[in-house]
């Protein structure tokens, strides 16, 4: 029997990472992946979804430039964009498997990589069942656990992955239905919504229990994102629960209850399940070795480290956030733990998350939601892009940045929200600052490049220290501050000795 210092169970980003992370060390690794290296994120996750999103806003651009400029009818094929899409994964899946190949022969001694499935017969044993059907035992001193995650199904809804699909049927479509409903709205249902509502050709719409989308985000970046939506076509069944969902000749019909007890019956081509995923925890022989799971089906642990304790779960599997960057993260830092004795706890204070939106949308730290359910007395500084040179020049101007500070002399960031063109690398310099748990001073009086859209942010720091050049007397809403006491009551900040 082969013995390693390390097994990792699956091959997606977190197990990916963590494969690598422990070659850092000189250990003897062990990466078994079950089909296809790179895991949802991507195959029908990030890469697949972000790159649609990317030629969504191609297209969008293109049409109102041809339609401005030229007067003429712009037209793309859905066979067309898939196509692209495939190749954008083609590229990243010959990357990695390049990698792993190269490093194969490179460290023979010390990396192996098999394609199959891996099984628990004990804490330290795996059976691995190989993609040609053989079989293998293996030694391994520690364990990580990476099988990832997939789309959630219900029971009473009967997904096809051709009429009624999750986000790995997408791409089975034919061409750009005429119309679609979307059964969520959350992350993935509204950048989904935006994607098929930039290409313009399918009337979307968006099956929405509460009174808006995103409830977790703050109502002003959540109403910003629907007006969008709704300008674009998109139409939200507010305050509604789904009866039934089915297919008949053909096409999708579903019934909706409302808050007020009325129902309603829609027809349209296309639906799309969006209700969370799953995490791959069948199979593995968790019970067997005495890994717990918790109610949610995900994995019990502390810090990465489950119930037994030389097996540890990253990514997906595990109940923080399911995020192709956390999960990189998580597998780095349980090797960490394990060979390089880390001591100190994940911080995911200073996450950076995306919502490929119309506009694009950032985000980092807490949002006044957060602070305010912790009873934080903080100030939140907003700065609409119409008054941002850059965002200016780009004739770009529909978007905001919003940045909560503690409510105290030194004024350590809380949390950054950003809306708008260039929002995901406005935001890093502010992540910086929470991981540093710094105060806004050296960003403040940074020299920032111009134009470019981050001036908009050392504005926002400039109104926080009572020397900003635009005054929020003047402007109203385009610039304010404000403070938020631990009740949730607030008073302009602008009136208030500085």
């Amino acid at each position: 029997m082969k013995k390693y210092d390390l097994c990792v169970i699956g091959g997606g980003p977190s197990g990916y990472a963590a494969a690598m992370r422990a070659l850092d060390f000189n250990k003897n690794v062990l990466l078994i992946e079950k089909e296809k290296l790179g895991g949802a994120g991507l195959y029908n996750g990030a890469l697949s979804s972000k790159t649609f999103w990317e030629l969504s806003k191609d297209v969008e651009s293109a049409r109102s430039k041809v339609k401005k400029y030229m007067n003429n009818k712009f037209d793309v094929s859905f066979k067309d964009i898939v196509r692209d899409v495939k190749e954008a994964i083609v590229n990243r899946k010959e990357i990695l498997e390049g990698h792993v190949d190269k490093l194969h022969e490179l460290h023979d001694d010390i990396f192996d990589y098999i394609l199959g499935t891996g099984k628990l017969k004990s804490k330290n044993e795996i059976i691995i069942t190989k993609s040609d059907g053989s079989t293998e035992e293996v030694y391994a001193d520690y364990i990580i656990l990476a099988t990832g995650s997939r789309p959630r199904k219900l029971s009473h809804i009967p997904v096809d992955e051709k009429i009624i699909v999750t986000s790995d049927g997408i791409e089975n479509f034919e061409n750009f239905p005429q119309s679609i409903v979307i059964m969520g709205a959350g992350v993935i249902g509204c950048e989904w919504a935006t994607i098929f509502s930039n290409f313009g050709y399918t009337k979307v719409n968006i099956i929405d229990k509460g009174d808006r989308v995103l409830p977790v985000e703050d109502e002003d970046l959540t109403d910003k994102i629907e007006e969008n939506m709704i300008a674009r076509g998109v139409n939200v069944h507010r305050n509604s629960q789904l009866v039934s969902m089915q297919v008949k000749d053909g096409k999708v019909e579903y019934e909706l209850q409302y808050k007020d007890g009325h129902k309603e019956v829609f027809t349209v081509e296309k639906a799309l399940v969006s209700v969370g995923r799953v995490a791959n925890v069948e199979g593995l022989g968790l019970q067997e070795v005495g890994v717990e799971l918790l109610e949610n089906g995900t994995i019990k642990n502390d810090d990465s480290q489950t119930t037994v304790p030389n097996i540890y779960a990253v990514g997906d599997l595990t109940a923080d956030i399911a995020l192709v960057n956390v999960g990189e993260m998580e597998g780095r830092h349980a090797v960490e733990k394990i060979f390089g004795k880390k001591e100190e706890s994940l911080d995911y204070r200073n996450i950076s998350t995306i919502m490929f939106l119309n506009p694009e949308t950032a985000g980092v730290g807490i949002n006044e939601q957060e602070a305010q359910k912790r009873k934080i007395s903080y100030r939140v500084v907003t700065i609409d892009y119409s008054v941002i040179p850059r965002a200016i020049a780009m004739k770009n101007t529909n978007g905001f940045f919003k940045i909560i500070v503690t409510n105290d002399s030194e004024m350590k960031i809380l949390g950054m929200r950003a809306i708008g063109v260039h929002a995901s690398s406005a935001i890093q310099a502010v992540a910086l600052l929470i991981h540093m748990d710094q105060g806004i001073k050296a960003l403040a009086e940074l020299i920032h490049p111009h134009p470019s859209i981050i001036e908009g942010i050392q504005e926002c720091l400039r109104v926080l220290k009572g020397n900003s050049i635009l005054k929020p007397e003047v402007f109203g809403d385009k610039l304010r501050c404000r403070v938020c006491d631990e009740n949730g009551c607030y008073t302009e900040w602008s009136w208030l000795e500085k």
